[in-house]
């Protein structure tokens, strides 16, 4: 064909997908909001920093029960089908899928180092387009077989840990658990200071993520939970194409048997004292446990969708979903000026109850100013970069 690939119009989009990541940015900026304002200790062992107590306390709870990991693995659910549905696409118009694909993930990669390294190590772009490097070779296998083959790689880093946790008394010290004063008031001063000072803090967690921490975890988790996400829309669960009793029973199962688990995580936790040995097991519980609440969630939107279309919600979801990329960059834009010293300096100052109004004042914001773009414009604007790199536009 000798025309060019062009990008998909928003008249083709798919409701359900873009409330879904509508709802999934909206959500992880609760969770990140912690490691935008906090030491990094904060989100290991929340016990380590700030006050802890009373409504600090109830706020970190509801979090980790309700959100920790769930609507980051919804996003990555997501971005499996995403790749799906992008070469099936483009397939289908006669264009070279995989080689769009390709350039596709390049930019991504691009996009997110520049993310990662220049202003947010927690950036998960590169992750995401380091899996999308062989997650598009699986895109003609059967729903079972991704499903199958999903699992066992989310069972990898499960089973290693698991081991690693077995083999320590759950009363043990453990060096990651703890940070000491100095070290703590370190990583704030440098998070207080310029641009510069934070790229020492910066730099080398990055590199730890897209290296050790992706080989030994996060690259077998994230592959896993894409292949599961190109299942379940082969199997119609995403683009809302089950009955509703299907959805139902999803929810409902997903819900207790997710905070079931998440909860007992807490509660093995306070049973060990939060110990440096429990540190190292109780993330086992919310592994499994945030990727049923991410179904559950996932069933709850898309019933949303299918009763009630036009609800303000749904509609202020799938416009922010529409604008995923620009609004994830957005948080951080913004996030990282009210938090790091060239911006107003609240680093480590700023308690959990707190952070609750900031994500609160972020959300309202970027849902009027994503409203108001998309009068106007039929992309968002890093979405348009990223097409335009892309296709060659």
């Amino acid at each position: 064909m000798t025309s060019r690939a062009t990008p998909t119009p928003p008249s083709d989009r798919i409701l359900s997908l873009d409330a879904l990541r509508g709802v999934a940015i909206f959500g992880i900026l609760v969770i990140n909001i912690q490691s935008f304002s906090m030491p990094t200790i904060a989100r290991i062992n929340p016990s380590e920093f700030g006050d802890f107590t009373g409504i600090n306390f109830a706020v970190w709870l509801l979090s980790h029960v309700f959100v920790e990991r769930k609507l980051i693995t919804i996003f990555a659910l997501l971005f499996g089908a995403g790749v799906l549905l992008f070469t099936n696409r483009k397939e289908a118009q006669g264009y070279e899928a995989v080689k769009l694909h390709y350039r596709r993930t390049f930019w991504l990669l691009v996009i997110g180092g520049i993310h990662a390294y220049l202003l947010w190590q927690g950036d998960i772009l590169v992750v995401y387009g380091l899996c999308a490097l062989w997650v598009v070779l699986a895109r003609d296998w059967p729903a079972r077989k991704l499903a199958i083959i999903g699992t066992g790689l989310l069972l990898i880093p499960f089973l290693l840990r698991l081991q690693y946790a077995l083999t320590l008394d759950m009363h043990a010290s453990v060096d990651f658990w703890t940070a000491s004063p100095d070290a703590i008031q370190a990583e704030i001063e440098a998070y207080r200071g310029g641009w510069l000072s934070t790229m020492d803090e910066r730099v080398p967690a990055a590199i730890d993520q897209h290296t050790t921490q992706f080989l030994t975890v996060i690259g077998w988790r994230y592959t896993g939970i894409m292949l599961w996400g190109m299942a379940l829309f082969k199997w119609g669960v995403l683009s809302g194409e089950r009955t509703r009793a299907e959805y139902r029973k999803l929810a409902v199962g997903g819900a207790v048997g997710g905070l079931a688990l998440t909860g007992s995580g807490v509660l093995f936790l306070y049973y060990y004292d939060w110990s440096g040995g429990a540190g190292v097991a109780w993330p086992l519980f919310n592994y499994w446990g945030s990727l049923l609440l991410a179904l559950s969630y996932t069933a709850l939107v898309v019933l949303v969708c299918q009763h009630w279309p036009e609800n303000a919600l749904v509609r202020v979801s799938s416009a922010v979903g529409r604008t995923a990329l620009s609004n994830y960059l957005f948080q951080t834009v913004v996030a990282i000026s009210i938090f790091y010293g060239f911006g107003f300096g609240l680093f480590g100052r700023v308690s959990r109850v707190e952070q609750v109004g900031f994500v609160l004042g972020i959300w309202v914001l970027q849902t009027v100013l994503t409203i108001l773009w998309l009068r106007t414009h039929r992309y968002g604007p890093m979405e348009w970069v990223w097409r335009k790199l892309t296709y060659g536009l």
